[in-house]
């Protein structure tokens, strides 16, 4: 399925050029395909050259010159320095980098804390602040950060990982403030569980690996995540077509909010 061009939707981001960290695979990966289906010059990032360099392939099917990537790990202020000089002028920032695991609450690392809070959260502070001078001084913009439905409803399994996204949703809401009348629109969008590559080894890990997966997914969704009003894991386009939108003139209307993609996960009218 392909998105509506210029016409009776317009979603077309010709000419204009989105950065996406993390976007090798999963939901990143999606993201970036969406986004050049909509005629952005997209930026693909991740710290693997040889996973960078196939998706840069798998995605620019047309043109050499409409995706590349750039090898940087947007967690350290280095890499986000780095991966920012190399990008050059970034309409639309895609902050998609994260990480997760399953930890028993008590068994969390002052580490672990700390990581996951700097992969999480930092990096996208790091880059929004980057890069938010720039979009703001040529009066357009688009930043969206990819939360989490466990930045509403803590998973007791990844406490540490609940909290990193509760925080980006906070960092967006101030950098929408900081960002006010200049054109830029800062937004969060709320993913529910997804099918990734990184999720089904988390499934496995608290369902086992005797099940064939389609009953692996129902039983970690039954017994995880019975919430769940669609009753199956989110696939990652699902994701990227509200992150297209909101990168898009139809969004100039939207700001400072927290958009769930959740499956009705979230059992709130407000996130």
């Amino acid at each position: 399925m392909r998105l509506e061009r210029a016409g009776t939707i317009p979603l077309d981001l010709t000419h204009r050029t989105a950065l996406v960290t993390g976007s090798t695979s999963g939901i990143g990966y999606a993201i970036a395909a969406r986004l050049v289906e909509a005629g952005a010059d997209v930026i693909v990032n991740g710290r693997d050259a040889d996973r960078l360099e196939a998706a840069v392939l798998s995605l620019d099917t047309e043109s050499v010159e409409s995706v590349r990537g750039i090898t940087a790990d947007a967690t350290t202020r280095e890499g986000a320095e780095r991966l920012v000089a190399e990008a050059g002028q970034v309409d639309i920032l895609v902050n998609n980098l994260g990480v997760f695991e399953a930890v028993p609450p008590l068994d969390i690392t002052d580490e672990q804390w700390r990581s996951m809070f700097e992969v999480n959260v930092l990096s996208a502070a790091r880059l929004t602040r980057l890069l938010l001078p720039g979009m703001s001084g040529r009066g357009w913009g688009r930043v969206v950060n990819i939360a989490s439905d466990s930045a509403v409803v803590i998973p007791e399994e990844m406490i540490h990982y609940g909290m990193s996204k509760t925080a980006l949703l906070a960092v967006s809401r101030g950098f929408a403030k900081a960002a006010a009348g200049t054109g830029v629109t800062v937004n969060s969008v709320i993913a529910g569980p997804t099918h990734t590559p990184g999720v089904e080894t988390f499934v496995r890990q608290l369902v086992g690996d005797e099940l064939e997966w389609d009953d692996a997914q129902r039983e970690f969704m039954r017994l995880h995540r019975p919430q769940s009003l669609i009753g199956r894991l989110l696939e990652p386009i699902e994701i990227a077509n509200l992150v297209v939108y909101l990168a898009s003139p139809l969004a100039s209307g939207t700001t400072g909010g927290a958009l769930r993609v959740d499956g009705g996960y979230v059992d709130s009218i407000l996130p």
